[in-house]
């Protein structure tokens, strides 16, 4: 198997600018932190042609009626905390709400990838309230981010759900597909769930196969990123045609076809891996593959 850089895609939103520091501290009474607010499944900015994500100042001593406080991790040596308020409350004068997709491309992607933090980690503190196992009451771990129950002593991580996306090239062309829930005219490549027992090798070859009736060879990896909607890790792979006609499996996807450089239907947005994989290969950027099967 061969190696290199794995950094060619990070991601909008990947929160590597946050460092995590257990036992999580308390807030300083005096000295900086950072806080993020939280309503619903919303984040809360103060208002402007650039939004500000970050707060100076406690929401708590704004009058807000604050549901819970959670560390996010350190900026440089400033903590950062989530701070969930009701979702009636009312926000302090000049801040407005909005899902963390509406902020991309208007404020810079440290600050995106950490308002997706703080909406994910609100809503593992608020759906785990109690043990799924024996339904006891729950409490944080201080070494890590988990609640453990202390009746049966199972622990709970906040949940990741690993998918594989891939795009299939034969010679100059790609696969491209279409599911019913895109914006009209809109193409992707392939992407899926991991399942149980399953390594990520094996769900490209799977997911290809099911959703298209095609198959792959020379599965190689390109890169990953989280996708906080509402708790996917996504892994990049390239892969090339192995065979097989193309159908459309009518259930996940629509519609599928070979595409060209210069016939290229809507494709996603920047925001997304998907993008990353296309426009690398769409622009020739060096290799798109980083390590992958043996031939």
């Amino acid at each position: 198997m061969q190696h290199a850089d794995t950094r060619i895609h990070t991601g909008a939103f990947s929160a590597d600018a946050l460092t995590v520091r257990y036992p999580a501290p308390e807030i300083p009474a005096e000295g900086d932190a950072l806080f993020l607010l939280v309503r619903g499944s919303d984040i809360c900015t103060v208002v402007g042609e650039r939004p500000q994500v970050f707060l100076h100042a406690d929401p708590a001593t704004a009058g807000c009626r604050v549901e819970r406080t959670l560390y996010l991790g350190h900026r440089a040596a400033i903590p950062c905390y989530a701070v969930e308020i009701a979702v009636e409350s009312l926000l302090p004068e000049g801040m407005g709400a909005c899902g963390v997709r509406a902020l991309y491309g208007r404020v810079p992607e440290d600050d995106l990838a950490a308002a997706a933090l703080a909406v994910r980690i609100i809503d593992f503190d608020r759906t785990t309230q109690y043990c799924g196992r024996c339904g006891a009451k729950t409490v944080p771990l201080t070494a890590e981010r988990a609640k453990t129950c202390p009746a049966c002593s199972l622990i709970v991580y906040p949940r990741l759900s690993p998918a594989i996306i891939v795009l299939v090239r034969d010679g100059e062309r790609i696969l491209l597909a279409r599911s019913p829930h895109f914006p009209p005219g809109m193409y992707s490549i392939i992407a899926g769930f991991v399942e149980p027992g399953e390594n990520l090798e094996h769900a490209v070859h799977r997911e290809v196969r099911e959703e298209t009736g095609v198959s792959v060879r020379n599965v190689r990896y390109f890169g990953s990123e989280p996708w906080p909607f509402p708790d996917s890790l996504m892994i990049g792979f390239t892969a090339d045609y192995a065979g097989g006609d193309l159908v459309a499996d009518n259930r996940e996807i629509e519609a599928a076809g070979w595409f060209e450089r210069d016939n290229l239907p809507p494709l996603p947005s920047t925001m997304s891996i998907s993008r990353a994989l296309l426009d690398r290969w769409l622009h020739g950027e060096g290799r798109l593959d980083v390590y992958g099967e043996e031939e």
